[in-house]
């Protein structure tokens, strides 16, 4: 439950640190406690409607505070970004990754969320188009500075783009996080080896 609350507190307000990482937190917890199919047995995670984003984000100055209608708002409408988000993951899991990014493209423009960039970015890194999973990434950690996902693919992308400085960078960022990390344990092998 810890993990579904803080899930939905960043969707309040993504900028709070402590609610990223308490997910970091029970993230790991889960996936020792239950296996990589942790999320299968997590209930709902309830959405935040638009007006309580808005009401919790701080009006910049000389901005209107009435606040636009939702259809009107740049966020758009994160049911349908889900529904989208959800159409691009089974899309995926059928091999589909053109169509998949064109699901995750519409989401994004919908509302911007984490887990929908470092999806788009695997999709982007299966497709060899590295430059562009390295921006999807980027654009992840802006969201979330500590996601795992986002510095590994991102890894990934600039070890193809031979700038294995800047991967090996972010595989220690994310080794700080998740010391364990197999996977990034053996990247770094790699890196090393090039």
């Amino acid at each position: 439950m810890a993990y579904v609350d803080y899930k939905t507190a960043l969707q309040v307000d993504c900028s709070i640190q402590a609610a990223h990482d308490g997910v970091n937190r029970m993230t790991k917890a889960l996936l020792e406690k239950h296996g990589a199919n942790w999320r299968e047995k997590l209930p709902p995670i309830p959405t935040v409607p638009i007006d309580a984003q808005r009401r919790w984000s701080v009006p910049s100055a000389g901005a209107p505070t009435g606040g636009a209608p939702p259809g009107n708002t740049p966020r758009g409408d994160p049911e349908r970004a889900r529904t989208l988000k959800e159409e691009g993951n089974e899309l995926v899991k059928k091999g589909n990754h053109k169509k998949a990014i064109e699901k995750y493209s519409e989401s994004l423009k919908l509302n911007q969320e984490c887990a929908t960039y470092t999806n788009r970015a695997l999709c982007y890194l299966t497709l060899k188009q590295h430059k562009e999973a390295v921006q999807d990434c980027t654009e992840a950690l802006r969201l979330d500075p500590k996601n795992v996902k986002a510095f590994y693919r991102r890894a990934q992308a600039l070890k193809e783009l031979k700038d294995y400085k800047s991967s090996i960078a972010d595989i220690n960022s994310l080794l700080k996080i998740e010391p364990k990390n197999t996977a990034a344990l053996r990247l770094l092998q790699e890196l090393n080896r090039a």
